[in-house]
């Protein structure tokens, strides 16, 4: 494992015989994903920095699900649910441009559905713990049933902290439930989101459970996490 220079655990999503890592098909440069989803602490310290007040901010309100879309005042990435958010809580109403500008200051970049799948899905590592098998797909980021997951159907009623929870495939956490991610592929004003969040089920955690959502929309259950190559 490597540190990224804001401070975000980095676990290889890929091995190659170098000791870089790949799952199927080695791609033409090694990529590396975070072990977690990104921290409140660390976008924080990034938009302090960086001198960026996020949309949520901006427009006052941050965005909930309840029988529609609600405009929740007072929510935004420092305070998700309205209240200070503990340093370890994932980063979330943040927009596809806001993780995006984060992850090329930490030296990387979101990653494709290509890459967030090979390295959620299937086993790469050389001697893989927690009952793991190396080039094996799974049907779940965390084995072949949910359990594990931090979704609706185990009863989350709200995120986790980042790390928590036992690791799943590639030793990475999260990658289902918890919060939905950002990735780098776009479609016009929409971007894609993986890994379903803790107000879905297990279905949104497959493989094909990807959702495009509008780039610009912030929201409590949208957070994500960067692809070093």
């Amino acid at each position: 494992m490597r540190r990224s220079p804001l401070g975000g655990a980095v676990a290889l999503a890929w091995l190659s015989a170098a000791g870089t890592a790949w799952a199927g098909e080695p791609p033409a440069r090694p990529v590396a994903l975070d072990r977690t989803e990104v921290t409140v602490a660390a976008f924080a310290a990034f938009a302090d920095r960086a001198g960026l007040r996020t949309a949520a901010e901006r427009d006052g309100y941050g965005h909930d699900y309840a029988g529609g879309w609600q405009r929740r005042p007072g929510w935004h990435v420092r305070a998700p649910y309205g209240v200070p958010a503990a340093p370890d809580e994932p980063a979330v109403h943040v927009t596809w441009a806001e993780a995006r500008a984060y992850c090329e200051a930490a030296g990387g970049r979101l990653p494709t559905a290509e890459e967030w799948r090979a390295a959620a899905y299937t086993e790469a590592r050389p001697a893989p713990t927690d009952g793991f098998a190396r080039g094996r797909t799974y049907p779940y980021p965390v084995g072949d049933t949910p359990e594990g997951l931090h979704i609706a159907e185990a009863g989350a009623r709200r995120h986790a902290p980042v790390g928590s929870g036992r690791p799943g495939v590639n030793g990475l956490h999260h990658m289902g439930g918890n919060v939905w991610e950002w990735l780098a592929d776009r479609r016009g004003g929409e971007a894609l989101t993986a890994g379903g969040s803790w107000w879905y089920g297990a279905a949104q955690t497959r493989r094909d459970g990807l959702q495009w959502k509008e780039a610009a929309f912030h929201a409590v259950y949208i957070g994500f996490r960067c692809a070093h190559p």
